[in-house]
């Protein structure tokens, strides 16, 4: 008896861990971006890589960075800041000026990640909110859309905005992405296929893309507009399985899940087709990453016999 009281060891929960690491998971989520990246390459050229590159490279040297200036534990190796800057690069334009890439993927890194605490503990998605403080700053550079053929051309949402139907691309053109847009948000095949690998592997469920989506589609077609073309442009698919689907700014529960997916797509309805610009996912997930901790206040479940 003396013997098996000093072998007890008495530690704070979890006392039962799984396989997944935030590294296994992170990894899951590059790989799910492969096919969106191939897709940038052979639509828009070799320079979607340098972009991609110049985000990556800084969101990984700034973490590492300030880390190390503060003398906190160096938490590069786990894969965070990478999706940070392939995310954010997905969200520009291929004719980004790199210094503009650069100043964006260090304010995701130092202003909305690492001020706020590092990993878990930012209250918003850091590429989405850099994406926005870049189209404040930069608006003219952060609209500039390359079509296939290397010439500015204006969004199919922008097209929509202005009633121009009959300049809309055909609907094989918007599945394959053979339009003008964000390097890595216009292939909906591929960011499907991305969207698929990380429901396969159990990264993500279905309740936010899914509700994200369907809110966006009803809404658009409540109001008359193509709803079909409206889920096909812009950021919509990529911000569905990518963006709202972040563990730390998006709700715990499922049902908090479903709430935080169709108020985003209300709110990108709203925006898109009553806002002065074309585009409203990256607006609609930040004002719910704000209001994520109030969702999951209401959608948690509470023990037996606790009271409110």
């Amino acid at each position: 008896m003396e013997n098996s009281k000093e072998n007890l060891l008495v530690t704070v929960s979890p006392h039962i861990r799984g396989k997944t690491s935030t590294n296994r998971i992170m990894l899951d989520v590059l790989i799910a971006l492969v096919p969106a990246f191939i897709a940038s390459i052979a639509i828009f050229g070799a320079r979607s890589v340098l972009v991609t590159c110049v985000c990556v490279a800084t969101c990984m040297l700034c973490e590492w960075g300030y880390e190390k200036a503060l003398k906190k534990p160096v938490t590069v190796r786990d894969l965070s800041a990478c999706i940070t800057g392939v995310l954010l690069a997905f969200n520009l334009p291929v004719t980004i000026p790199l210094w503009e890439a650069v100043f964006g993927s260090a304010v995701a890194i130092i202003l909305v990640k690492q001020l706020f605490g590092g990993l878990g503990k930012n209250f918003a998605n850091p590429a989405i909110t850099a994406r926005i403080i870049m189209f404040l700053a930069f608006s003219t550079a952060m609209t500039s859309w390359n079509t296939v053929d290397g010439v500015t051309g204006a969004t199919p949402l922008a097209l929509i905005a202005k009633s121009d139907i009959a300049a809309l691309p055909g609907m094989f053109d918007m599945f394959f992405g053979l339009h003008g847009g964000a390097l890595g948000e216009t292939c909906t095949v591929a960011l499907l296929l991305g969207g698929a690998y990380l429901l396969i592997r159990g990264v993500i469920t279905w309740h936010a893309p899914v509700s994200f989506i369907a809110a966006t589609f009803a809404f658009t077609a409540l109001v008359g507009h193509d709803a079909v073309y409206s889920i096909l442009s812009g950021s919509l698919i990529l911000g569905a399985f990518f963006m709202a689907t972040d563990y730390v700014t998006t709700p715990m529960t499922a049902a908090g899940r479903l709430v935080f997916g169709i108020g985003a797509g209300l709110l990108t309805g709203l925006f898109r087709i009553y806002g002065s610009y074309p585009e409203g996912v990256s607006f609609a997930i930040l004002l719910m990453n704000i209001l994520t901790p109030y969702i999951n206040r209401l959608t948690m479940s509470r023990p037996v016999g606790s009271t409110r």
